[in-house]
């Protein structure tokens, strides 16, 4: 059972992470359709972005959450050890993210967003530097 449970964790964490990259990319291309007063282009992206976090993002996020817990709850020694600690500190940032990511399509959506597309470019790349941290703790178990 628990590999099972940890193959559909990691395949919500795939998910999840493809949202992760992708959303803020958009709000990229977003920010550059506004700067050009390009409203149709601006229409498109909120509707990829309504989608994406909807329909991708969220329920990925939940699936996550739920299979780790439940990966914690089989093996609790886990929680014993400091790259786990690592790990769900970082987690826990994600979800700010992730959330943050929902400020955003939210502020899109509402034409109130001032962000420029220099900054997405910056906001993009936070979630490549938590999978990094992540996947050496997982992985490489360093203390």
């Amino acid at each position: 059972m628990y590999l099972w449970i940890k193959a559909f964790h990691l395949i919500a964490v795939v998910c999840w992470f493809a949202a992760l990259f992708y959303l803020p990319r958009l709000y990229v291309y977003h920010a550059q359709a506004r700067d050009a007063g390009d409203i149709k282009a601006i229409e498109y992206f909120k509707t990829m972005e309504r989608k994406l976090y909807r329909g991708i993002m969220m329920p990925s996020m939940i699936a996550t959450l739920v299979l780790g817990i439940w990966l914690l709850a089989l093996v609790p020694s886990f929680m014993s050890m400091g790259w786990m600690h690592l790990k769900l500190a970082m987690v826990v940032l994600l979800v700010g993210y992730h959330h943050a990511c929902g400020l955003y399509l939210k502020q899109f959506a509402a034409d109130t967003c001032k962000r420029t597309s220099r900054y997405f470019r910056f906001f993009n790349e936070v979630p490549v530097l938590m999978l990094v941290v992540i996947v050496i703790c997982v992985i490489v178990k360093p203390f």
